[in-house]
């Protein structure tokens, strides 16, 4: 299992089995300041999403290994799922169960 902005399209073009997860915007600030704010850090939302916006678009638009799904991924909209409820759907997808 290998993490990564580019994995799937770049560093492991050639996987047998790739997984796209993704969220809304909002949902990963939002998630981004939980994490902050647990581990002691001060956010300010509204600062957390615009730095995911303005990285986003800067992956997105890159010349080399801009962030896209690779095209034969399997995507996850994590948005409205818990890491349970994610696992669950990327094991059945892995597993042959969707």
């Amino acid at each position: 299992v290998l993490v990564g902005r580019d994995i799937g399209t770049v560093v492991r073009a050639d996987a047998g089995c790739k997984i796209y997860i993704t969220a809304s915007l909002e949902e990963r600030a939002r998630r981004r300041c939980k994490e902050l704010q647990a581990s002691g850090v001060a956010t300010i939302y509204e600062r957390v999403l615009e730095e995911l916006r303005q990285r986003d678009a800067r992956d997105r638009s890159r010349a080399i290994a801009p962030l896209v799904p690779a095209h034969d991924a399997f995507v996850i909209d994590t948005t409205k799922q818990d890491v349970d409820a994610a696992f669950a759907i990327a094991r059945a997808h892995v597993t042959g169960a969707t």
